[in-house]
């Protein structure tokens, strides 16, 4: 009996709302990685859903990003009223936008709403897969989910970057725990440039990576960054390094054909056993930007779908 199981994933984020012409490609499984929305209305949420509804995969995981404001209960109280320019207070949204998404209409389409941590599922085709999720990234404008750019969110106090504040609820697992990292956010220099050239990522979500060593580590967020990496991860040095640039070894984009995603509506990387490059599971990870919508916010920019191999459940 194999020991792998060849697992196709389809990722996507950042479709604020939008929905597709065209069926998306089936999967094993597919990923969601936030901004659902434009500012959080349920019927925004709807709309996802029934989206997320019709594509062919037996689970789809989804979490949230910082346009999904009503699910970020704390946010939300702050600023939810001017975001959604709202005339009275709607306190009660929070509890209804999650219900949506963790109850059963949701579950009988297969969706599954992530808080921040690690999640463990069998999928129908055999194989363990381990996530980690966070919907959290850098404060940006003042939306949800944020934290300080001078605070670790991602390592345990023993292993947080070197001067920052450790403030990690849920860090991210050391390798081998986890084979799926999904942060709404990109780590520090991978998919992470704006359209004025600044790198906006996480150095400390970047550090935790290196740590973690997943196969696929998919996010959104900066919607210019669309495309994949292959990264390939340095050894940890000594206590107390300073830079994120010495994370990696080398950094090598993933080449497109643009013909063919035009004509297959998605970009498909194949990095199984008895592929051209199959993935070095512990050395490299593939880091996606899965972004749907382009900068002026054009639902243009293609799902990735990922082939890999996870281990088969017990």
């Amino acid at each position: 009996m194999p020991t792998k199981i060849k697992t196709r994933i389809l990722i996507l984020s950042d479709t604020h709302s939008a929905t597709f012409t065209h069926p998306l490609p089936s999967a094993d499984v597919a990923l969601h990685c936030g901004d659902l929305t434009m500012v959080g209305h349920l019927h925004e949420y709807e709309r996802t859903l029934q989206m997320l509804k019709e594509i062919a995969a037996p689970l789809k995981l989804v979490i949230a990003g910082n346009h999904d404001i009503s699910l970020d209960e704390v946010y939300y109280a702050r600023r939810g009223q001017y975001m959604q320019r709202l005339k009275e207070d709607d306190e009660d949204l929070p509890r209804r936008a999650r219900e949506l998404w963790t109850g059963e209409d949701a579950k009988s389409a297969g969706v599954v709403y992530l808080d921040e941590g690690v999640h463990e599922f069998v999928l129908e085709n055999g194989g363990m897969l381990r996530v980690y999720a966070s919907p959290y990234q850098p404060e940006f404008c003042d939306w949800a989910f944020p934290y300080w750019r001078n605070q670790d969110r991602y390592n345990p106090p023993h292993q947080t970057t070197p001067n920052a504040v450790p403030i990690a609820e849920n860090p991210v697992p050391d390798f081998p725990q986890i084979d799926v990292m999904m942060t709404h956010g990109p780590p520090m220099g991978v998919r992470d440039e704006t359209y004025n050239d600044e790198h906006v990522g996480c150095e400390h979500l970047l550090r935790a990576a290196r740590r973690c060593r997943p196969r696929l580590h998919c996010f959104g967020h900066i919607h210019e960054g669309w495309g994949a990496e292959r990264v390939k991860w340095k050894e940890s040095g000594e206590e107390g390094e300073v830079g994120w640039e010495g994370y990696t070894e080398s950094k090598e984009w993933i080449e497109v054909d643009v013909e063919k995603m035009e004509e297959e509506k998605a970009v498909f990387l194949d990095v199984g056993e008895g592929s051209e490059r199959p993935l070095n599971f512990g050395e490299e990870t593939i880091m996606v930007n899965a972004s749907i919508m382009t900068l002026t916010y054009k639902p243009w920019q293609t799902p990735w779908v990922v082939d890999l191999d996870l281990e088969k459940a017990e």
